[in-house]
């Protein structure tokens, strides 16, 4: 029997992204025409299984499940939110995209500002970065002191351990790009008019610290991946392939997860005697 999604995804537990090849199919389909048909079916299967995570937490259950998007700039959050998101009811998905701290997101704990969003019971919630924000550009844009940005892995265990424990599946992905692919991307932005509204001259400025940034991640993924709250490193050179990528690893976790519809407390012979006894 072959690997499932998940363990082809995995990070390894010394992860070396210079060997890993943001351009790979390890598995599922080969082709776009391929994918776009598999995600057909997957996207049924999603659909229901979120509705029936939403429909069990108006019974009392409390399981919710957040989907951690990482990745360097150009590497696809907002095409994953836009195309695995959309595939389920947007009523059960709960968004949020951490950009730059504010004033007060600074004047508390980082994870203050990750603690607002966690979803709720019932919800996929989505993270467009998220709080690893301060363990990659906290540490690569020397932010804090490496004393400070070494003791917030522990502190990113014990917050993601207390949201198992609370019922929330979490699931991270990094989203990995090769610098030729970005490079591709951003010229992309700057000559397609409608598309100059993305580029940030401030993007420059992380590619030029690239291999830093990459060893941040290695090193990030390395100290938090666990059993609870495991690390995946997605090919996002293809984007039909990481969407797919992503999606799959979702539908397993949510088909493992097996969410049930409540059962209804009144009778439901009793209720359809009575409907069809009423006329209007």
């Amino acid at each position: 029997m072959g690997k499932s999604v998940r363990e082809t995804f995995r990070v390894p537990a010394e992860p070396d992204l210079k060997a890993i090849d943001p351009c790979g199919r390890p598995i599922g389909p080969k082709d776009k025409s391929a994918a776009a048909d598999d995600m057909v079916d997957r996207g049924s299967r999603l659909d229901h299984l979120q509705e029936a995570l939403y429909a069990q937490a108006t019974g009392g259950g409390r399981r919710a499940v957040l989907l951690v998007l990482q990745g360097m700039d150009t590497s696809g959050k907002g095409g994953v939110i836009r195309h695995v998101g959309g595939l389920v009811n947007p009523q059960g998905l709960h968004i949020a995209t951490f950009k730059k701290p504010t004033p007060e997101e600074l004047a508390h704990h980082f994870l203050w500002r990750i603690r607002n969003q966690v979803p709720r019971p019932g919800f996929i919630g989505i993270f467009d970065r998220s709080h690893y924000e301060d363990v990659l550009v906290a540490r690569v844009e020397s932010l804090v002191s490496e004393e400070v940005w070494r003791r917030r892995y522990d502190e990113i265990n014990a917050f993601e351990a207390e949201l198992t424990e609370k019922g929330v599946t979490v699931l991270k992905c990094m989203l990995h790009i090769s610098p030729e692919e970005q490079a591709e991307r951003l010229l992309a932005r700057l000559d397609d008019p409608a598309k100059r509204w993305k580029y940030n001259p401030g993007d420059l400025d992380a590619r030029a610290k690239w291999w830093e940034y990459m060893q941040a991640y290695a090193d990030a993924m390395r100290a938090c991946d666990s059993d609870t709250a495991p690390w995946y490193v997605v090919p996002s050179d293809r984007k039909w392939y990481r969407n797919w990528a992503v999606a799959a690893l979702l539908d397993e976790t949510l088909t493992e997860m097996d969410p049930k519809f409540p059962q209804p407390d009144f009778d439901v012979d009793a209720e359809r005697a009575r409907l069809a006894s009423l006329v209007i």
